[in-house]
C-alpha cells in the first residue's frame, strides 16, 4: 500500500486517511512564527491543535501515525527539523501531549521538510504520496519546484498533493508546480469552509489511487524483447523524448546513463507505469551516453539508445548596476529547461548560492530582487540537472538613499501621516515601532506599494518610538524617523444608575480614532470584555442599552490600538421595574386598575421653576407624556390612569433644566 505523508502549515479540520489509503502516516508540523497568524479571530496554532486532538482520537490503530514538525525550536534557523514521534501505534495522550508543546518560532522550510518525510518513507523503493497544506510559501531558499520534480524523478510513483490555504494568487505557481511536477492535485483554499472542502476533495482522490502494483515474479520466458528510442543529440539540461515499445513491468525504468557505466547508474529516469513514451532530462556535462530500458527485477538492463549530450550556449543580460532591495529586469538567451533558474548571488559564491530567483519557465525574461547589502554581485542562469551555472552577468548592488518624515509627536491611538521620499520595492514597508528594537518589530505599518505617503495608527502606550522604512528584501531598516507618542485623554459622560435594558444617552470629548470604541462592560473585567458597544466615528455621543442583569458596570472608551481602556466611568444598574429618584422623593402606587385614579406625592421642597408630574408610557422617551401636572406649592396631586393595560411611568420632570428628578413604574392591570 502507498505510505502517505500529511504535511500541516495550516490543519484546520480533517477526518484521517483510512488504512485501505496508507499503512503508514507521518505529519509534518507547522511550528514556523506565521502559524501565530489569526482566522476570525483564532490563532492558526490553537486551531491546529484541536484539529489535532480530534484527528487522533479517531486515528485507526491499523494505521501508523508519526508526527515531524519544523520551526517548533529556533528563529531564522531553516534547518530546525525534527522527526518527533517515528510512525508507529497511536499513543493518543502521549500524541497530543508532544503536539501541544509545540511552539511557533522560526522560518518555513516546507521543502526540506517534504523532502525528510519522502526518505523517511523510503520513497526511492517504494510508492509514496506527500499531502501538503500551507498557508505560505518557501522562506528558506530552497526551489519547490526544482526539487519536487527531483523527488520525482527519484522515486518509485510519488506524488504530493498541495493544498494552498490563504495563498495570494500570485504565489500560488510555487505551490500548483509542486503538485505538478510529481502528478499530484493543486487545490486553493481561501477561508475554513473551503480548506475544509479542499482536504475533503485530496483526501477523495486519494483513496481512489489504487492500490501500488505488487512486485510480480515474471514468467520464466526464452527471451524479453523491448527496444527504446532517443534523439541521436541533446543539449546538456535539456528535457528530451524518449519511447519504449512495451512496458513490461510499470516499475521497470527508462534512464540515461554514461556509455560503459555499470547497470545501476543512472542520471535522469522515469519508471514507465503503463505508458510507451515519457521525458528526460540531459545531464548537465556534455559527453556521450545512452537511454537505457532497465528492468526492476535484477536491474537488467533489456535495451539502449545512444545520445550525445553537447554544450548548452546560453547568455543572461543585466543592468550594470542596481539599487539595494529594488526590482529590476534580467533576461536570457534562451529556456533550455523550465525548472532551470535565473538567480542573484554574491560573485565568487558557490553554485548552489542564490538570494532572489525565478524559475525560467517557457520565458526568456523576467524580474529578481536585489539584496539588501551592497557588493559586487552576478545574475546566473542555473541548470536544474547538476546545478551547473551556464552564464552569468556582473551586477554591482549600490546602497539604497530614501529618507521618512513623521509628525514629532502624536497622540496614542490616534491615526497619523507618514510620506516617504521613493518607493524601492512595492512590498517593502514603512512602519512603527519602539526605538531601539530589532529590525523585524513593527506595530502599524502599510506596504509601500506604488506610493510616497500614507497613515499609521500611534501605539496605545505613551513613549519613545520610530516611523522605519524597511526593505522587503533582507529586512534591512534603510530610514528612520522619531516620533514621540503622547498620553491619550478622553472625557467620558454617562449616567450614574440606569434601569435594566433602558437606553441610556453617552458623551465622550474627543474621538480619538474612528474604530475606538464606546461600551459597557462589568466593573473590574478586562479591556476585552463588552457588552453594548458602538464605534466612536468621529461623532461625540451615542446610545448604548444598558445589560439586563442589574449589578456594578463601567462606560469605558476603549482605543482600537491595542484594546487599551483609557477612560470610564461607574455605572449601576437596577432592575427594569425599580423606582429612580434624584431628589424628588416620589411615590406612587406599584399597581392600579384601568382607568383609577391614583395619588402620587413628592418631597422636594417648592422652588421658581417648571415642573411638572407626569405619566408616560414607561418607554417612551423621558419629556413626552400622557398627561402632565403642573407643580407649585403643593406636594400630592391625583391622576387618572388610561385604560389600556400596561406598564408605565409616573415621573418628576425640571423643564428649566430638561432633569428628571425622580420616577417610578405604575403596573395597570387588566
Amino acid at each position: 500500500m502507498k505510505k502517505i505523508t500529511v504535511a500541516l502549515s495550516v490543519l484546520l479540520g480533517f477526518s484521517p486517511f483510512t488504512a485501505s489509503a496508507a499503512e503508514g502516516v507521518v505529519i509534518v508540523y507547522d511550528g514556523s512564527n506565521s502559524m501565530w497568524g489569526q482566522i476570525d479571530g483564532v490563532a492558526k496554532i490553537e486551531t491546529a491543535r484541536e484539529v489535532m486532538a480530534d484527528l487522533v482520537e479517531t486515528w485507526p490503530q491499523s494505521t501508523n501515525l508519526g508526527l515531524l514538525a519544523y520551526g517548533h525550536r529556533r528563529k531564522g534557523d531553516c534547518s530546525d527539523i525534527e522527526l518527533m514521534i517515528p510512525p508507529g501505534p497511536v499513543d493518543r495522550a502521549s500524541f497530543l501531549e508532544t503536539v501541544n508543546a509545540i511552539t511557533p518560532r522560526g522560518k518555513t522550510p516546507l521543502t526540506d521538510a517534504v523532502v525528510q518525510a519522502a526518505k523517511n518513507l523510503s520513497f526511492r523503493d517504494n510508492p509514496a504520496t506527500v499531502v501538503l497544506i500551507s498557508d505560505g510559501i518557501e522562506s528558506c531558499q530552497a526551489d519547490p519546484c526544482s526539487i519536487s520534480a527531483q523527488l520525482e524523478e527519484q522515486g518509485i510513483a510519488f506524488t504530493t498533493h498541495v493544498i494552498g490555504f490563504d495563498i495570494a494568487r500570485e504565489d500560488q505557481r510555487q505551490l500548483s508546480c509542486i503538485a505538478e511536477n510529481t502528478g499530484g492535485t493543486f487545490v486553493p483554499a481561501q477561508d475554513a469552509n473551503e480548506l475544509r472542502g479542499a482536504i475533503a476533495q485530496v483526501q477523495q482522490v486519494i483513496e481512489a489511487q489504487p492500490e501500488s502494483v505488487p512486485s510480480v515474479e515474471p514468467e520464466p520466458e526464452p527471451k524479453q524483447e523491448v527496444s527504446v528510442s532517443a534523439p541521436k543529440t541533446v543539449v546538456a539540461g535539456t528535457l528530451f523524448d524518449v519511447s519504449w515499445s512495451e512496458a513490461l513491468n510499470p516499475r521497470d525504468l527508462v534512464l540515461i546513463a554514461l556509455v560503459g557505466s555499470e547497470a545501476d547508474a543512472k542520471s535522469s529516469y522515469l519508471p514507465v507505469r503503463d505508458d510507451t513514451e515519457g521525458k528526460l532530462t540531459a545531464p548537465s556535462e556534455p559527453g556521450l551516453y545512452e537511454v537505457r530500458y532497465r528492468l526492476d527485477e535484477g536491474r537488467v538492463i533489456l535495451a539502449s539508445a545512444p545520445v550525445e549530450v553537447v554544450a548548452a550556449d546560453v547568455s543572461v543580460t543585466a543592468p550594470v548596476s542596481v539599487v539595494a532591495g529594488t526590482v529590476f529586469d534580467v533576461s536570457w538567451s534562451e529556456t533550455l529547461n523550465a525548472r532551470d533558474l535565473v538567480l542573484i548571488a554574491p560573485v565568487g559564491s558557490e553554485a548552489d548560492a542564490k538570494l532572489s530567483y525565478l524559475p525560467v519557465r517557457d520565458d526568456i525574461e523576467g524580474k529578481l530582487t536585489a539584496p539588501s547589502e551592497p557588493g559586487l554581485y552576478e545574475v546566473r542562469y542555473r541548470l536544474d540537472e547538476g546545478r551547473v551555472i551556464l552564464a552569468s552577468a556582473p551586477v554591482e548592488v549600490v546602497a539604497a538613499d530614501v529618507s521618512v518624515t513623521a509628525p514629532v509627536s502624536v497622540v496614542a491611538g490616534t491615526v497619523f501621516d507618514v510620506s516617504w521620499s521613493e518607493t524601492l520595492n512595492a512590498r517593502d514597508l514603512v512602519l512603527i515601532a519602539p526605538v531601539g528594537s530589532e529590525a523585524d518589530a513593527k506595530l502599524s505599518y502599510l506596504p509601500v506599494r506604488d506610493d510616497i505617503e500614507g497613515k499609521l495608527t500611534a501605539p496605545s502606550e505613551p513613549g519613545l518610538y520610530e516611523v522605519r522604512y524597511r526593505l522587503d528584501e533582507g529586512r534591512v531598516i534603510l530610514a528612520s524617523a522619531p516620533v514621540e507618542v503622547t498620553v491619550a485623554e478622553v472625557a467620558l459622560t454617562a449616567p450614574a444608575l440606569v434601569r435594566a435594558e433602558t437606553e441610556i444617552q453617552v458623551s465622550w470629548q474627543p474621538s480619538v480614532n474612528p474604530r475606538d470604541l464606546v461600551l459597557i462592560a462589568p466593573a473590574g473585567s478586562p479591556a476585552d470584555e463588552k457588552l453594548s458597544y458602538a464605534p466612536a466615528r468621529t461623532e461625540n455621543k451615542t446610545t448604548l442599552k444598558a445589560p439586563s442583569e442589574p449589578g456594578l458596570y463601567e462606560v469605558r472608551y476603549r482605543l482600537d490600538e491595542g484594546r487599551r481602556v483609557i477612560a470610564a466611568v461607574p455605572l449601576e444598574v437596577v432592575p427594569a421595574d425599580a423606582p429612580l429618584d434624584d431628589g424628588a422623593g416620589l411615590n406612587a402606587p406599584e399597581s392600579a386598575a384601568p382607568s383609577e385614579t391614583i395619588t402620587v406625592s413628592w418631597t422636594i421642597a417648592p422652588e421658581d421653576a417648571d415642573r411638572r408630574v407626569a405619566l408616560a408610557k414607561a418607554d417612551a422617551p423621558d419629556f413626552t407624556w400622557i398627561s402632565a401636572h403642573p407643580v407649585g406649592a403643593e406636594t400630592e396631586t391625583e391622576i387618572i390612569l388610561p385604560n389600556e393595560p400596561g406598564l408605565y411611568e409616573v415621573r418628576f420632570l425640571d423643564l428649566s433644566i430638561q432633569s428628571v428628578l425622580g420616577r417610578t413604574i405604575v403596573a395597570v392591570g387588566e
